[in-house]
């Protein structure tokens, strides 16, 4: 009952605390009004669950909106920025994030080379930018249970245009198995299983 020394945890291969960067882009009341693919209440309890596993794990967030300046949206939905808290918002005109310099300029500085994406719609804004990060050598991870697309086929084409192109899909019980990776980490493993618990990834018998 050895664990192995612990990888360097910012060139492992997998997904650790210190090599990812969470995104979360246009979670906002039109976007998610527009969700088929998935229960709205599902979707965000589970956006909910990506952002507190990052926020357990000191994961870093960056957060995007489309159309607030301009008056033609609404801003992150509100159960969402009580969780985020402070965290600073990237508004843009886009559909695609990573044609947005705020945006981009914000995920290059944390020189995280492992990008946990979520965003709406899964066909667009979501798609768009994992293409061109994955084109920029980044790894891309779409958090599957976390994203929604305007009709289920609509969602699984786009999440299998991603994978094809070489993105790494994960769950979030996936992920917070992933960052945790050893219960001998004892710091984390309370929110680990809170959270889980929480979201019906674990029983209690």
């Amino acid at each position: 009952m050895t664990s192995l020394p612990r990888r360097d945890p910012l060139t492992d291969p997998l997904l650790t605390p210190e090599n990812s960067v969470l995104l979360v882009i246009d979670y906002q009341p039109t976007q998610i009004e527009s969700i088929q693919s998935i229960p709205h209440p599902t979707l965000i309890r589970h956006i909910t669950m990506t952002i507190q596993l990052a926020q357990a794990f000191a994961v870093p967030i960056i957060v995007s909106t489309v159309n607030v300046a301009t008056g033609r949206n609404q801003d992150t939905i509100a159960p969402l920025r009580q969780v985020l808290g402070p965290t600073a918002s990237y508004d843009r005109t886009s559909i695609n994030a990573w044609e947005d310099q705020g945006f981009v300029n914000a995920v290059r500085a944390t020189k995280r080379t492992h990008l946990v994406m979520a965003a709406l719609w899964t066909e667009a804004c979501l798609t768009f930018p994992a293409l061109d990060a994955l084109r920029e050598q980044y790894h891309v991870h779409p958090v599957v249970d976390a994203v929604g697309g305007t009709s289920v086929i609509a969602h699984e084409t786009a999440l299998g245009r991603i994978a094809q192109a070489g993105g790494e899909l994960v769950t979030n019980a996936q992920l917070a198995c992933e960052w945790q990776r050893d219960w001998n980490r004892t710091e984390t493993v309370p929110d680990f299983v809170r959270l889980l618990l929480a979201n019906g990834q674990f029983v209690q018998l």
